[in-house]
Parts: structure tokens; C-alpha cells; sequence
């Protein structure tokens, strides 16, 4: 990627930069996992209200964002490695606490399966699961979701990005507003979808996850089919979890969490952190 960011750092990383931002102090560090075609200034709003009670740090996946490119899609194993090295590196003492959105949930998984001595707690934002086809209709099927949509429009992009960040600072949102809708974040964000099933399969063979506090905040769907769907997967998620709570929330969308509901993003993250603790 060729954009500058408008804050934040580059952390070298097997021959390549990874986007990082960091704010606030303590443990432990909670560190969030974007959505496919989210980045990690995308958070940026909730994670300065968690920085007010302990490290909080963004980043942007190799191949993503403002990190340097390289080919996509990746295995869960490659974007887990890839993730403690730069934790790693950035001397951010583990465990963390790992806040995972949509695709991210996926991701966290994988950290969570090789490493489960570093993760402290575990916070699922509307997140993806392995077990996502188990539950959903074929309509809303990984498969359904890998294939490409129609070409954007970037005019509603543009006005959708702007609705969202206007409470960001200016010389954070103008940049970031524009990057993503350039064509090479558009292009990054529909190629990590292109491998769900094969991230799925992945996971389902790896082992269980490690027994840390974890909340799951389900977004209603407006469809009855697929908001029954999501909250039965999710409250399954839980289950496997002795300290593990699932909360369903209303008034926003699955892209607009972080934006609609900081409140609630921020509470969960709390709440893990507290426990943990």
C-alpha cells in the first residue's frame, strides 16, 4: 500500500511494514482484529475510550490498509503468526485480550488455537465463527459471501465513510475517507473474503479454545431467518465457555457496530478486561 497514514507507526515485520497505532498503558493490552474491508483506524473512536483503562492497539493486516501488500488471501495460521510477531516486537507483553470483528473473529480464533497461553480474554464483535455454515440459511452461506459482489459505488462509499467518522478528528477521517475507496483497498477487502470456507475448515482442525473470560455482542438482523441464525450460533459460541456471556444488540448494522454502539463495544471490552484481571 502506497497511503500515508495520518498517525500511528510502521513496524517491520519479516521484510515488510505493518501498521500499527497504539494509545493508553497497563494490561491487558487489548488488541482489535478488523473486519474484511475494515482496518484498524476503523476503530479508532472505540479504541481511544478503552486506552483510558489500558492498552489499546490497532493494526492493519499485511496485505491491508496502510500495511505493505502482499498476495491475499491468507490461512488464519499466516494472520496469527504474522500478529504475535508484531506484538512481539512492539515489546507488548502478553497475554491480550483480543477484540475481533467480523472476519477478525476468524483470525482471533486461530491466535487463540496456537497460542493460548497469550490470550487473556476473548471479545467477539458480530464476529464470524468456524461454524458459521452449521447455523446460517445456504443463502448467507461462506461460499455465498466469497463471491464477488457488484462493482462499488463510490460515491455512496464516499458519503457512507464520511456519515460515519464525522465525529474523528479531520486530519484522521480525510485520509482514511479516501483510502478506502481507492481502488487498491477495495481490492485488498474483496480478496480476503475469496477464502472463508478454506479459513473455516482450517479452525474446525485445530483444537478447542482456551477457557478465558468472553463476551459475544450478536447485532440483530433484520431478517428473522438469519437474526435467529446468528443468535444460536453465538450463544453456542458462549457455551463453550465457562465465563463466556453473549449480548444482542439493536440500532445498528453489522458494519456499523463500532460506530453506532461504541457504548457497548467499549462495556464488553471492560467487562473481559476486568475479569481477566
Amino acid at each position: 500500500m502506497t497511503n500515508t497514514p495520518p498517525l500511528g507507526e510502521f513496524q517491520e515485520i519479516d521484510g515488510r511494514r505493518l501498521y500499527v497505532h497504539r494509545s493508553g498503558d497497563g494490561g491487558p493490552a487489548v488488541v482489535f482484529l478488523p473486519g474484511a474491508s475494515a482496518v484498524g483506524l476503523d476503530y479508532f473512536g472505540v479504541q481511544q475510550e478503552v486506552a483510558r483503562f489500558t492498552t489499546a492497539v490497532l493494526y492493519d493486516r499485511g496485505g491491508t490498509g496502510y500495511s505493505d501488500a502482499l498476495p491475499l488471501p491468507r490461512s488464519a495460521t499466516a494472520v496469527a503468526t504474522e500478529l504475535r510477531e508484531l506484538l512481539l516486537a512492539l515489546g507488548i507483553a502478553a497475554p491480550y485480550v483480543l477484540a475481533a470483528h467480523s472476519l477478525g473473529g476468524l483470525y482471533a480464533h486461530r491466535f487463540a488455537q496456537l497460542y493460548p497461553r497469550d490470550v487473556a480474554g476473548l471479545v467477539f464483535l458480530d464476529a464470524l465463527h468456524p461454524d458459521w455454515d452449521d447455523f446460517m440459511p445456504p443463502a448467507a452461506s461462506l461460499a455465498e459471501a466469497e463471491r464477488p459482489g457488484p462493482a462499488p459505488d463510490r460515491q455512496a462509499l464516499r458519503a457512507m465513510h464520511t456519515e460515519l467518522r464525522a465525529g474523528y478528528p479531520d486530519d484522521v477521517a480525510r485520509p482514511l475517507i479516501e483510502a478506502k475507496v481507492s481502488d487498491a483497498w477495495l481490492r485488498a477487502g474483496a480478496a480476503e473474503r475469496t477464502r472463508l470456507v478454506a479459513l473455516a475448515d482450517e479452525l474446525r482442525a485445530g483444537p478447542a479454545l482456551p477457557d478465558v473470560p468472553m463476551i459475544a455482542l450478536t447485532v440483530a438482523d433484520p431478517s428473522p431467518e438469519i437474526g435467529e441464525a446468528k443468535t444460536k450460533l453465538d450463544a453456542a459460541r458462549v457455551s463453550g465457555f465457562s465465563r463466556g456471556e453473549q449480548r444482542t444488540l439493536t440500532g445498528t448494522a453489522h458494519h456499523r457496530l463500532c460506530f453506532d454502539r461504541p457504548d457497548a463495544v467499549v462495556q464488553a471490552v471492560r467487562d473481559v478486561v476486568g475479569r481477566s484481571r
